[in-house]
């Protein structure tokens, strides 16, 4: 009976991790800080120091750290930016950027308790 219990429970924790694996599908994730802009595309360089090259396209939404709706022009270099891109081949395109300028102070939501 514990055995049977073992086995069931490992089975569970195997579908939950691969419901959350797939819960992204394919999309990747790009975080860092700007280091360049262009007309159709953003380098970020990330925590382990890679320079990651994402194209930007009509359909891709901006976000700023309140929430608010923005646009492509409101992006600056050195803010830090988290990107939900779709891959297609080797090329990254942007679904969602979300940024916020360097040095920013944390929101509400994200300051240590006291």
């Amino acid at each position: 009976m514990r055995k049977r219990f073992q086995i069931l429970s490992m089975l569970s924790i195997f579908a939950v991790t691969a419901a959350l694996a797939s819960a992204h599908g394919d999309k990747k994730h790009v975080i860092g800080t700007i280091e360049k802009i262009g007309a159709d595309s953003v380098t970020v360089k990330t925590a382990d120091g890679k320079s990651v090259d994402v194209k930007l396209v009509a359909n891709t939404m901006y976000v700023s750290r309140d929430g608010k709706i923005s646009k492509q022009s409101d992006l600056a270099v050195g803010e830090r930016v988290v990107i939900h891109a779709t891959p297609t081949g080797d090329t990254l395109f942007a679904d969602e950027v979300k940024f916020s300028p360097a040095g920013a102070a944390p929101t509400a939501s994200t300051k240590p308790k006291s």
